[in-house]
């Protein structure tokens, strides 16, 4: 996180906001140290600052299971913690180039095994919704495979989808769900779409959402596209790659 420092915290917090281009709506700012002003120029000290951009979350989905989300096990943040650093498994390190058929029965096995490493045992079907490939995970422990606020199905998204990437000769999208969760948070995702509209237009600023799959940044994209007071982008990187919602740019 960027350290600023300046004489006073208020001089400091405009000069960060300065270099990283945001308004104090926009930032998360830390006051590190006030500073001192010090007697006759001894003992002086500079005010510091920590500041990072502020993102909104969408409201989280009340879990199945909480119960079993809380206490996931560590084999779940291993899973996790693998994803987010993005590293493949060992059978999709090498690319090879299956067909679609041969790729997406492979994904369905490694979802399987996987799903029997987290202790929640999944049926996983193959089913094609409005030009998706959905893999529907069935299982009786659904809050494990969710996690807390859609942790670990994210974490598994991710990883599927570079892991069909490496073994397909075609270029496949997977959506990868737990129950009715996806649609839950469709819902959700649609809510929060009209919600940041109506601040960007009401502000005339910027709002950062939080980092989210490719495909959830596509429904956002894909509300917010019909409404001509604001467009959309994404910055980042994968997983962390998240949408920005701005006012329209006014033509001269």
């Amino acid at each position: 996180m960027p350290i600023y420092e300046s004489l006073t915290v208020e001089e400091a917090i405009q000069e960060g906001l300065q270099v990283l281009g945001l308004t104090k709506d926009q930032a998360m700012i830390d006051i590190l140290d006030e500073g001192k002003k010090g007697f006759l120029g001894m003992g002086k000290k500079p005010a510091r600052v920590s500041i990072e951009k502020a993102f909104v979350q969408p409201e989280p989905i009340t879990d199945p299971e909480p119960e079993a989300v809380i206490e996931q096990t560590s084999d779940t943040d291993a899973i996790v913690e693998t994803v987010t650093e993005g590293q493949i498994s060992e059978q999709a390190q090498q690319k090879t180039e299956l067909s679609d058929d041969e790729a997406l029965a492979q994904l369905g096995l490694y979802l399987t095994n996987i799903s029997n490493a987290l202790q929640a045992p999944a049926f996983v079907k193959t089913v094609r919704q409005d030009g998706l490939i959905v893999f529907q995970l069935e299982t009786d422990k659904q809050g494990i495979l969710i996690g807390k606020h859609g942790k670990t199905l994210n974490a598994l998204q991710y990883l599927s989808q570079v892991y069909i990437h490496r073994i397909a000769k075609n270029k496949l999208s997977v959506v990868i769900n737990v129950g009715d969760y996806r649609e839950k948070r469709q819902a959700i995702l649609e809510r929060l779409a009209s919600r940041t509209a109506e601040k960007v237009k009401r502000t005339g600023r910027p709002v950062f959402l939080e980092p989210m799959p490719a495909f959830e940044r596509k429904q956002i994209h894909s509300v917010l596209s019909k409404d001509t007071g604001v467009q959309t982008h994404s910055e980042g990187d994968e997983p962390y790659r998240y949408l920005v919602v701005e006012p329209t740019a006014k033509k001269i």
